[in-house]
């Protein structure tokens, strides 16, 4: 996948270490205002990432960059659920959703490494059906928007609201940096936007289905996500 500015060319890295340095001086509440700012700053060569809980941060960045590029990590572990509601988010907003895939199909990893990678080594299996698959494809954009919020983990109260990311080399525009998950679910509600299931049925956190257990009352967004490891990040955000 390849994408080009109107110029015709990616700008240089330089360039995008001053734009994300403009970015972070705005607004960091004000999520329409920021998602104005990045499809204004980079048309054609933006991308939202989306892990398809809801559909609202491709809703949002559509409303200013109409028919823009959603990446969705189809690692093939998915619950229907979330399958389900990529369908939905396809369907009914103004995206173009993108199955982003690892080189690997399921069978073809459980015959190299053996089956149920994720339970003996999740790391590498994180590795290869998402972060890899992910840099691969990100290497065609200038900027990338994601959900992360400061709220949902420990690890994540220090994200910034744009930023230069470093490990693929382009923009990191998080808008929704400063929300809660009641913010989240209510923007849903006002604006019809497709919302996982498992929302409501103690996920509020959604990742790969043999990864990810209910979360229970007290916990953080993020604590049923490899539950009983170490491991709490699959390594795209940190």
């Amino acid at each position: 996948m390849s994408v080009t500015t109107t110029a015709g060319t990616k700008r240089s890295e330089e360039e995008l270490r001053a734009l994300a340095a403009e970015g972070a001086q705005l607004d960091d509440t004000d999520a329409v205002a920021v998602a104005r700012w990045a499809a204004e700053t980079f048309p054609g060569t933006l991308a939202v990432a989306c892990s398809m809980a809801e559909g609202v941060l491709p809703h949002l960045i559509s409303q200013h960059a109409p028919g823009v590029d959603v990446l969705f990590l189809e690692t093939g572990y998915h619950f229907s659920d979330t399958i389900g509601t990529r369908a939905r988010v396809a369907d009914e907003l103004d995206v173009t959703v993108v199955d982003v895939l690892p080189e690997l199909t399921v069978a073809e990893q459980d015959a190299k490494f053996g089956s149920r990678l994720h339970d003996r080594d999740p790391a590498l299996c994180c590795a290869m059906r998402k972060m890899e698959p992910l840099a691969r494809t990100l290497a065609g954009y200038e900027a990338w928007v994601t959900g992360v919020r400061r709220d949902e983990a420990p690890t994540r109260t220090g994200t910034p609201l744009v930023t230069f990311d470093e490990k693929h080399g382009l923009v990191k525009v998080n808008p929704l940096v400063t929300w809660s998950l009641d913010d989240v679910t209510a923007y849903a509600t006002e604006h019809s936007v497709p919302v996982n299931l498992l929302m409501f049925d103690g996920y509020p956190s959604i990742g790969c289905e043999p990864c990810t257990r209910r979360v229970a009352p007290g916990e953080d967004a993020r604590a049923g996500r490899w539950s009983g490891l170490a491991k709490t990040e699959c390594g795209i955000h940190t």
